[in-house]
């Protein structure tokens, strides 16, 4: 499992953001820190609550030059009309393939049908790539300390929060 100090895994997946586009980490390492928030699936309470509240606070990671990206497994399609619904101002990666889920060690089984899904994790990534936070949810419907994930980011920034 990616833990703080690693390297973040480099990947290439599809970018909901409006359109469909292609999403590689390391050409966007000019954005950092970014955060990225892994969620087991769109259009669930849980999810939703958590995508939601990233978009409510936002502005405060853009106030630090911070760049929140949502990820799951869902098609980038279905990411897309999450969006929408939600008007989330962030784009959200599709890991379709479930190779980011495995890459950072946080797949999950969704029980009774074994689909494999993300655990709800969220890291924070640096200019270097490195990973300067870790989070990973202790039970399903747990969400993250949305202040400390601001923080870290903007630690990573080197601001102050």
């Amino acid at each position: 499992m990616i833990d703080t100090g690693d390297a973040a895994p480099d990947f290439t997946v599809p970018l909901a953001n409006g359109d469909v586009e292609t999403f590689t980490l390391s050409e966007h390492l000019n954005e950092t820190p970014i955060v990225l928030a892994f969620f087991p699936a769109a259009f669930t309470d849980t999810c939703t609550s958590e995508m939601r509240s990233f978009r409510d606070r936002i502005g405060e990671f853009e106030a630090i030059g911070a760049t929140v990206y949502g990820i799951s497994v869902d098609l980038p399609y279905t990411l897309n009309e999450f969006r929408r619904q939600n008007d989330l101002p962030f784009g959200l990666l599709s890991d379709e393939r479930r190779e980011l889920i495995d890459a950072y060690g946080v797949a999950s089984s969704f029980q009774p049908t074994e689909i494999r899904v993300a655990r709800r994790a969220v890291f924070v990534v640096d200019g270097d790539g490195t990973v300067t936070y870790r989070w990973l949810a202790e039970t399903p419907k747990g969400e993250p300390d949305y202040d400390a994930v601001r923080e870290a980011a903007a630690e990573t920034a080197g601001t102050t929060t």
